[in-house]
């Protein structure tokens, strides 16, 4: 009689408990391929203009295009005014200062 028990409850618990691994690995491989801000570009300088969102070979010399990862964009501002802003270190033009990165979420 245990035996009639345990065996179909320990069937549904690996079953339960698979479903639930895959679905883990499913979320996991969303959030690196949302996450990873990669392009592919061809490794030859002269055809540094060769941008892909895949790999692939280049159209030019064929040679295979080489993952490199998307640097974020930092702006920069002036601490005293905040509406001075630049995608380059520099001097703010109304008062001189050094122009400093923003804060994410505060553009």
């Amino acid at each position: 009689m245990k035996d009639r028990i345990t065996k179909p409850l320990s069937v549904s618990i690996a079953i339960i408990l698979g479903f639930f691994l895959l679905l883990n690995i499913a979320v996991v491989k969303s959030s690196f391929a949302r996450d990873a801000h990669v392009y592919y570009t061809c490794p030859m300088p002269e055809h540094a203009d060769v941008v892909m969102d895949k790999p692939g070979k280049c159209p030019k010399c064929g040679m295979d295009l080489v993952a490199k990862k998307k640097e974020a964009a930092i702006t920069y501002t002036c601490p005293m005014h905040p509406d001075v802003v630049s995608d380059k270190p520099g001097k703010c033009p109304k008062c001189g200062m050094d122009l400093v990165p923003m804060k994410e979420g505060k553009k």
